[in-house]
């Protein structure tokens, strides 16, 4: 059972080193889960004697004001008999303290690093462990002590801001509340008790220490107190007798105060009948049996919330991806090994590996046809417009075997035509081509962890696609110029001629013009315009 502490103690050292002291932490927090016993008291209350006398040794800051200003998490570890007791830091992991007095001046040290030399507070956390063969294995939370006015150097909002970070410790499920009280005051208007009825009214989690039974009033006891009659709670009260200020003036050792305490409740008619639960040593004991208790208890929750915790946390490291190389060299690498892979994705795409690709073969087998087929080349056959082009391309001189010029305007008027659905083509496989290459930036998972560099490659193959779009609309139109300009000789031996007619060359030339004559030269210009169609068609 005492490996369970042990194991708990661990695991507050890894949680502070990560920065998880709380509900303020920015990673999934398994602090607020750990069982933790936090020690609260008002000003005056007794809270540090009460603590150095559960430790045996001297070792808290002491003063007037608010002296605690961070919390203290006190990890106790007994050690072997005739071992030498020492204490180390969680700051100051390679350094052992075998000297409390260092220890006090390190605490009060560290406390303004943080907070500075003003009388601020901190919720970030002080990890203290001592090893000794006079404690047992433990863990105690020493916060701030709670006070009802601010002293000058402190804000207004001090009084506030403590009680806050008490009650952020001692709500939690999972904290056992230590509450500590003079029993020479009224219990009624102790800090520790009224902080802990507002977060556990059934006294379930709260353990009560009345301290200082010593310097009550001659004709009066804390019996009623410590047997429960005056305010119950689920565990008996237990009552401790500190040093007194002259004995820590005069550096009375603590195994003889323990012993002195131990003298007096024994020898005190009113607590004799109780002194077996009394003192600090009883204390210890019996917050340890009750911490493993708990601990024992939450197993299974802390192993469930530390594997949920692993599963975020390997999700969050997947999605950030690898490590990115510190030197020159290996981030070009890097850069180049994600720009192969986002390549690699987007000819996946246009090969049909992935989704994508398909489409484009779609423009080229269904849209392009489509659009061609949507041209009126029959516009072209009026018999006016024949009649007009093969004159105007004449001239003053009318064609002697075929018309030639006249032939090519047609083929010209077609070409414009073309070009039109041949340009749509081109620039639907752009858009087509720029869609591939977004979701091949998303699909590439390197990409995620690096955002500018996202924005580049998809800046740099959207620039490439601009420049080929340009180039292939030339190109596409260079073609379509090519085939629709050549005409081969069998195109004009098909044209009509008076010879093969068995007419006479010498008739008038106006008879060239004749209906019959202007529809072969029609009938030629459509299969040369459906010659340039299936060009088109095969881009």
């Amino acid at each position: 059972m005492e490996n369970l502490i042990s194991l708990v103690n661990k695991i507050q050292r890894a949680c502070t080193a990560l920065g998880d002291y709380g509900e303020t932490s920015a990673l999934p927090t398994l602090w607020d889960s750990l069982p933790a016993i936090a020690v609260v008291g008002g000003q005056s209350s007794g809270k540090s004697s009460v603590l150095e006398s559960v430790v045996g040794k001297d070792f808290l800051p002491r003063g007037s004001g608010i002296v605690t200003r961070r919390p203290l998490v006190l990890q106790l570890h007994k050690i072997d008999e005739g071992s030498r007791e020492y204490a180390e830091f969680l700051h100051l992991p390679r350094k052992r303290f075998t000297d409390f007095v260092a220890v006090r001046k390190e605490i009060q040290d560290e406390t303004d690093r943080e907070t500075g030399r003003t009388k601020q507070i901190s919720s970030v956390p002080i990890h203290l462990s001592i090893y000794s063969p006079n404690v047992v294995n433990l863990t105690l939370v020493d916060l701030p002590g709670l006070t009802k006015v601010a002293v000058e150097g402190q804000p207004d909002s001090i009084v506030k801001d403590i009680e806050d970070m008490v009650r952020s410790y001692i709500e939690k499920p999972n904290c056992i509340i230590l509450a500590i009280s003079p029993a020479n005051q009224d219990l009624a208007t102790s800090d520790a008790i009224k902080i802990s009825r507002e977060v556990d009214p059934t006294g379930d989690r709260t353990i009560g220490v009345l301290t200082k039974i010593d310097l009550m009033d001659k004709g009066t006891d804390a019996v009623d107190m410590l047997e429960g009659r005056a305010y119950r709670l689920k565990f008996p009260w237990i009552g401790v007798v500190n040093r007194s200020q002259q004995d820590i003036n005069k550096n009375v050792d603590m195994i003889a105060a323990r012993r002195r305490e131990r003298e007096y409740f024994n020898s005190t008619p009113e607590y004799k009948h109780l002194a077996h639960r009394m003192g600090s040593e009883h204390l210890a004991k019996m917050l340890s049996k009750h911490l493993e208790t708990v601990i024992k208890s939450k197993i299974p929750g802390i192993q469930s919330l530390i594997n949920k915790t692993i599963t975020e946390l390997e999700a969050e490291q997947t999605r950030l991806g690898k490590p990115v190389a510190a030197d020159a060299g290996g981030k070009l690498y890097s850069i180049m090994e994600i720009c192969r892979s986002f390549d690699q994705i987007f000819k996946d795409h246009l090969d049909g590996v992935r989704p994508g690709g398909d489409k484009i073969y779609n423009v080229f087998d269904n849209q392009l046809p489509a659009a061609l087929k949507r041209l009126q080349f029959d516009k072209q056959l009026s018999m006016e417009n024949i009649r007009k082009l093969i004159t105007e391309a004449d001239g003053y001189q009318p064609h002697l075997i075929a018309p030639e010029q006249g032939y090519r305007r047609l083929i010209e008027s077609s070409l414009i035509t073309i070009r039109g659905p041949a340009e749509a083509a081109v620039d639907a496989v752009h858009s087509l081509l720029k869609d591939l290459v977004h979701k091949a930036i998303s699909e590439t998972v390197d990409l995620k962890q690096y955002p500018g560099l996202r924005v580049e490659v998809g800046a740099a193959a959207v620039d490439s696609l601009e420049r080929m779009r340009d180039e292939s609309k030339r190109a596409t139109l260079q073609l379509v110029d090519m085939e629709c300009g050549y005409l081969t000789v069998d195109f004009f031996r098909k044209l009509p001629q008076d010879v093969d007619k068995g007419g006479n060359p010498t008739h008038s030339i106006f008879d060239r013009y004749n209906d019959s004559y202007l529809r072969r030269i029609g009938k030629s210009y459509y299969s040369q315009s459906q010659t340039c169609y299936i060009t088109a068609l095969f881009l």
